[in-house]
């Protein structure tokens, strides 16, 4: 598989002891593979650019702080974050530097990758990384974010920022070499070498966060990473870290999902998948019908109630009158302004109101369909 741009995603598990800690011959070896496969810049053909996004920031700050397991509160998941973030860069760091390497940090959250210009700054950031030869090492910000946090879903992240800087190739590493029909350990099970599409996985049993502890993924979460980018057009490789160079260079190893659709218009991508939303607007029959058909942007006469409270800007989801979430959006107005608009016409809201509030509530531009 010739891939030039290569976003590789790695687990808390591949990089630190069961105890917490970061295990530098992990790390290094590693970075051997990815260096390797970046090459030394003489020949641009053949050399690749490696965007890693690396979990372990929780795990490594386990450790120096006196914790023998992962936290549940989120207090302390963020204090971990805190120490071992830095550490976990430092170390990259100093692995790559032996290859004349340099890292850079990037820290996202999904208000970064939904909102408009917080989505081109990110793009931007990691297109110039690149540009000068850097490897982008990127982490969700754990230590302010609160949902990514608790879900603590690097595998969607990686599957978002390939589809963000319009990657080649996924690869996921776990501790197990591929996807398999089974527990991999019970005698008769076998790796699953292909997925070309859903019904390749019915009746698969998907395991759950592995046996270290130090991790919130697992299985579910990679499976489902596959199938968002697989979805956007880009194949992935799901294998185990000890055989990342055979991934990098296009040999066969793990599980490989092939594409299942066409890339879509970036920023919607991560207003379906890493948005959450902050509330809930009710429309009519005809509203549904215009934002599912995708025949304009969401205006207040299609609006018949609200719920929440959200800020301009925010993600909402939109709902049919019996409650099914039909779409998802980024609203124009906050919660306490919408319900003097409800049913109104923007013309007899612009005369009672203003000028200013003859404006849709969510524009066409940043409105996604979730069902049809």
């Amino acid at each position: 598989m010739a891939a030039r741009r290569i976003v590789v995603k790695v687990g808390s598990s591949s990089l630190t002891t069961a105890g917490g800690g970061l295990d530098a011959d992990r790390v290094d070896a590693l970075v051997d593979a990815l260096a390797k496969s970046v090459g030394d810049g003489k020949d641009a053909a053949a050399d690749k650019e490696i965007v890693l996004v690396s979990s372990g920031a929780i795990a490594a700050g386990l450790a120096p702080l006196g914790l023998d397991r992962r936290p549940r509160d989120l207090a302390r998941q963020q204090a971990a974050a805190s120490v071992g973030q830095g550490l976990l860069v430092a170390r990259y760091t100093a692995s790559f530097a032996r290859y004349g390497r340099r890292v850079g940090q990037v820290l996202l959250t999904t208000d970064d990758t939904s909102r408009r210009a917080h989505y081109r700054n990110a793009r931007r950031t990691l297109d110039q990384l690149l540009s000068m030869g850097a490897v982008p090492v990127v982490n969700e910000n754990d230590t302010v974010a609160t949902d990514e946090i608790r879900f603590g879903d690097n595998d969607r992240l990686a599957a978002l920022v390939a589809h963000l800087v319009r990657a080649d190739l996924l690869v996921l590493l776990s501790d197990v070499d591929g996807l398999y029909d089974g527990d991999p350990s019970t005698p008769g099970t076998s790796r699953i070498a292909e997925v070309r599409g859903p019904a390749d996985l019915e009746g698969i049993s998907i395991g759950s966060a592995g046996k270290a502890g130090v991790g919130t993924g697992g299985m579910v979460t990679k499976v489902e990473a596959a199938r968002i980018a697989a979805a956007a057009g880009i194949p992935v490789v799901l294998t185990s870290a000890s055989q990342a160079a055979d991934a990098l260079r296009g040999r066969a190893t793990g599980t490989l999902f092939h594409r299942t659709g066409r890339r879509s218009a970036d920023r919607l991508l991560w207003l379906a998948h890493a948005s959450t939303p902050r509330g809930a607007l009710t429309l009519d029959d005809g509203a549904v019908r215009a934002v599912i058909e995708g025949t304009g942007s969401l205006l207040p006469a299609g609006i018949a109630a609200v719920e929440g409270e959200f800020s301009a800007g925010d993600p909402v989801e939109l709902r049919d009158p019996a409650g099914r979430a039909v779409a998802r959006g980024l609203v124009t107005y906050d919660a306490g302004e919408i319900p003097q608009l409800l049913g109104r016409s923007t013309r007899d809201l612009a005369r009672d109101l203003g000028p200013g509030y003859e404006r849709e509530v969510v524009h066409r531009d940043d409105l996604v369909v979730l069902r049809r």
